[in-house]
């Protein structure tokens, strides 16, 4: 009896000196997120201890890169819930076209006023990441690296950041590194240059264009899709074509990047785009699955340009010391860096803040307009009542604000246009006189030439439209109603800005100055 105890403490203890044995090889900025991992902490660990034991030194920091940074990269599921938190059951793809789509939405609007895309699942990669699925991945990402002519410039660090990760976004997890390595074998042979990672970005994306398009529908889909979905539809929005690119190219050893704006600045909405970043530095924008690298225009202004990472920045806002634990929206991410300065001129902007922050706030947001709203675009930390928010676009009109409720904006002074020398023109005077305005348009319009001087204006007759002044809040100046003629307020605030919203709108309208008696859109 006793000899089979010591038999077993003897396995016992060969075991435990196996395991630590096995733990000496964990880095130990790894140790939290194998604790994190929970019940999948087996499958990241069988990674690290196959490269530990294969003994191939840059792949097992490959390893380590990509699961000591892996907390917070997930899939997320969306769908469309009431007030609730009832489910309604809503498919992009029922309708044949984006019309049809949106007068259908038009009415489900109407018919449940407090309907919106809530996340339904997050399933965090730490838990469910799979062991042969991250060693696929890595195996190719450096066959890519170090088998393709294009690839063997970039650095080690350059290689993790560009080349290496195995998502884009918030997609599911797909093994595709094999798929799009196996679909763009050979295409050296089709090349002047084989070296040249920009004509073979530009061989490949040809090829992604006669099979994946963007359709508008696809707003309407907010999970974004994976690869079978995408190959499946064929169709999706910016998010899906450039994941497809980014996995089509860094499979080959391209180090593509997914941009973006999370706000234009005269304009709504948003917008995300690729970007080829080569050995020497430059970095060449493009629309994956629509035009390549050289051919490629950003048509509106640009606040803010960010790129997407897969390690945590430490420099990103969510990591600094603060007052207030709350962050508005994707400016809480950890895994984004600012190429701004990429893209336009950028300067600093030194903003005397009119209102003091409240005791428990030290950190105030710059706000671009944008579909009818302030949204806060990049951040600063408030000193003795000044604020400067580094690197931002110009020519530009903004609003600094503080972020004190969980969901809400307060402006912290007034509206001001950035000039390309760092100088800000405030648009507010509580002593300017008041004027008369005559307005044409609610949005930047093309003006057309008229023999007879007279103004062409854009108006629908019949309609009423209303003309809101920034004090602090948007006040209403009043109404009129469109008749074929430009619209004349009266007893106008001078030195403001202003916002002509038709009735009924989805209050897309564009913000204006006025200069010698004309709109000027911001």
């Amino acid at each position: 009896m006793f000899s089979k105890i010591l038999k077993i403490v003897l396995l016992f203890l060969i075991m435990c000196a196996a395991s630590f044995a096995d733990e000496l090889f964990f880095q130990p900025d790894i140790i939290p997120i194998l604790e994190k991992a929970g019940p999948n902490r087996p499958e990241l660990e069988k990674v690290l201890l196959h490269y530990a034991r294969l003994g191939d030194t840059l792949e097992y920091q490959a390893a380590n890169f990509l699961i000591s940074n892996m907390e917070g990269h997930c899939y997320v599921t969306y769908s469309l819930v009431d007030s609730a938190g009832a489910e309604f059951a809503f498919d992009s793809a029922d309708y044949p076209n984006y019309d049809s789509l949106l007068k259908a939405w038009e009415v489900i609007e109407k018919e449940h006023p407090t309907l919106d895309f809530k996340k339904k699942e997050l399933r965090e990669d730490i838990e469910n990441v799979k062991a042969e699925f991250l060693i696929d991945q890595i195996e190719y990402a450096f066959r890519g690296w170090r088998e393709k002519p294009w690839a063997g410039d970039f650095s080690f660090g350059e290689f993790c950041e560009y080349i290496l990760p195995y998502r884009g976004s918030n997609e599911p997890l797909e093994n595709w590194r094999q798929y799009f390595w196996d679909k763009y074998a050979g295409i050296e042979s089709l090349m002047a240059d084989p070296a040249d990672p920009i004509e073979a970005a530009r061989i490949i994306n040809k090829d992604v264009m006669t099979y994946f398009t963007f359709d508008p529908r696809y707003y309407y889909h907010p999970t974004d899709q994976g690869l079978s979905e995408m190959l499946a539809n064929r169709l999706g929005r910016c998010e899906d074509m450039t994941n497809i690119t980014i996995y089509a190219m860094r499979a080959s050893g391209l180090a593509v990047t997914s941009d973006y704006t999370p706000y234009w600045a005269n304009s709504g909405n948003n917008h995300a785009w690729n970007a080829i970043v080569t050995a020497d530095g430059r970095v060449i924008p493009f629309m994956g699955a629509e035009a390549n690298p050289g051919e490629y225009t950003l048509w509106n202004k640009l606040a803010k340009v960010y790129r997407k990472m897969y390690s945590k920045q430490p420099d990103n806002l969510i990591f600094q010391p603060r007052k207030q634990e709350k962050v508005p929206g994707w400016l809480a991410g950890k895994s984004y860096i600012d190429v701004t300065s990429d893209y336009v001129k950028t300067v600093d902007a030194a903003v005397d803040l009119e209102k003091a922050p409240p005791d428990s706030v030290d950190i105030a947001y710059i706000c671009v307009f944008n579909d009818g709203q302030w949204k806060p675009i990049h951040w600063g930390r408030v000193e003795n009542g000044d604020v400067t928010f580094a690197r931002m676009g110009t020519d530009i009109a903004y609003l600094p604000a503080y972020y004190v409720n969980e969901d809400s904006l307060d402006p912290a002074g007034p509206p001001f246009i950035l000039d390309d020398t760092g100088a800000t023109i405030t648009l507010e005077s509580s002593s300017a006189p008041k004027i008369e305005l005559s307005l044409i348009s609610t949005t930047a319009k093309v003006q057309q030439v008229s023999t007879d001087g007279i103004d062409t204006v854009f108006f629908e007759p019949g309609k009423e439209y209303e003309l809101f002044f920034w004090d602090n809040c948007w006040r209403s100046l009043g109404k009129l109603q469109a008749s074929g003629q430009p619209l004349n307020f009266a007893s106008v605030p001078s030195g403001r800005l202003y916002w002509l919203v038709a009735e009924g709108s989805n209050r897309d309208e564009r913000i204006f100055t006025i200069e010698d008696g004309k709109q000027v859109w911001w």
